[in-house]
């Protein structure tokens, strides 16, 4: 197990990327991801379940996979991109929203958001690891069936978002269904570029 400087400077900055798009745009804009976080509102809307415990549980879940099917240096790169998307995230929350004007612009707000989730999960995928659970449950069920990871996203979070119509008005979901097709696409479009001086095991297609 050989851990590279310039695999973590990668996924840090693919995290911090996720950070400032997620607080900037996301949290203030109203249109959200399917995945793990989609799974914990649906869970509290119809089990009453805290998304606390449920995205813990959900989130150690997918990162158990990850470390049984990629090994261990997946996980300690997901730790340096999870850790730093936290780090980041928490930076973000002391300055006001860049772009408070979002919020009237649904449509908007679901493109730059794709742009930003896309860029900086694809980073940190291709650095080798996950910032969050559903990028771990993604890369591991591409190594699993060697579906391209894009195609894995997309398929994972739509099964989310149609469920999450249950309780929530197409209207509504339309933009987020938006930011997740196109933010998937980014993210394996990301994933294949190749980078100098990446370890061999992230320059997989």
């Amino acid at each position: 197990m050989q851990i590279k400087c310039r695999n973590c400077v990668v996924a840090l900055i693919g995290s911090g990327i996720l950070a400032f798009g997620l607080y900037h745009v996301h949290s203030f804009a109203g249109v959200t991801e399917g995945g793990v976080l989609g799974m914990t509102l649906l869970l509290h809307h119809w089990l009453h379940l805290s998304p606390a415990v449920s995205g813990l549980v959900m989130n150690l879940a997918c990162y158990l996979l990850g470390w049984r099917l990629l090994g261990r240096t997946f996980i300690l790169y997901s730790l340096v991109a999870g850790g730093g998307f936290s780090l980041f995230y928490a930076v973000c929350e002391r300055f006001p929203p860049l772009w408070p004007g979002l919020m009237e612009m649904p449509l908007a707000a679901a493109v730059v958001g794709a742009l930003f989730v896309g860029v900086g999960v694809g980073l940190s995928v291709r650095a080798g690891g996950a910032p969050g659970g559903d990028d771990a449950l993604a890369m591991s069920i591409s190594h699993l069936t060697g579906w391209s990871i894009q195609r894995v996203y997309l398929i994972s979070d739509l099964v989310v978002l149609a469920l999450s119509l249950s309780y929530i008005p197409f209207a509504r979901l339309s933009y987020s269904l938006l930011t997740v097709v196109l933010s998937g696409q980014l993210i394996g479009l990301v994933q294949r570029i190749r980078l100098p001086g990446l370890t061999p095991e992230t320059q997989q297609d």
